[in-house]
């Protein structure tokens, strides 16, 4: 993929039914997503085995990060280690960036979709 030189704000994009993950760039080490939430939205908590930084741009919203759970708003940074739990919940419209590696696979997403399905965040 490209070299990504861009404001954030020029490719941030909201899906009215879940969140909106939008790809900024990756390789086979690493992924770059810009994470766009309208209020309730959220990624479903789960474990997956990648490390995961995620910082907030815009909005407020709830965190589960390992055994933390908390508030989270612009300028929030958290770290989470592959094999611990983590989940976003929106507050307000939501912008993240989130960068994992190495990239997930579609077994780490399994959790995800099956909560995305079912409606819960936890």
């Amino acid at each position: 993929m490209a070299v990504y030189l861009k404001s954030y704000r020029d490719v941030a994009s909201f899906t009215p039914n879940k969140f909106n993950p939008v790809m900024l760039g990756g390789s086979e080490r690493m992924k770059a997503v810009l994470t766009c939430l309208e209020p309730g939205q959220f990624i479903p908590v789960h474990r997956p085995g990648v490390d995961m930084l995620l910082v907030v741009l815009e909005g407020e919203g709830r965190i589960v990060a390992g055994e933390r759970e908390e508030d989270v708003q612009a300028g929030t940074t958290a770290f989470v280690p592959a094999g611990e739990t983590r989940g976003l919940r929106a507050d307000s419209r939501l912008v993240a960036l989130h960068v994992v590696s190495p990239p997930p696979t579609e077994a780490d997403h399994v959790e995800v979709f099956a909560r995305l399905k079912q409606g819960s965040w936890k």
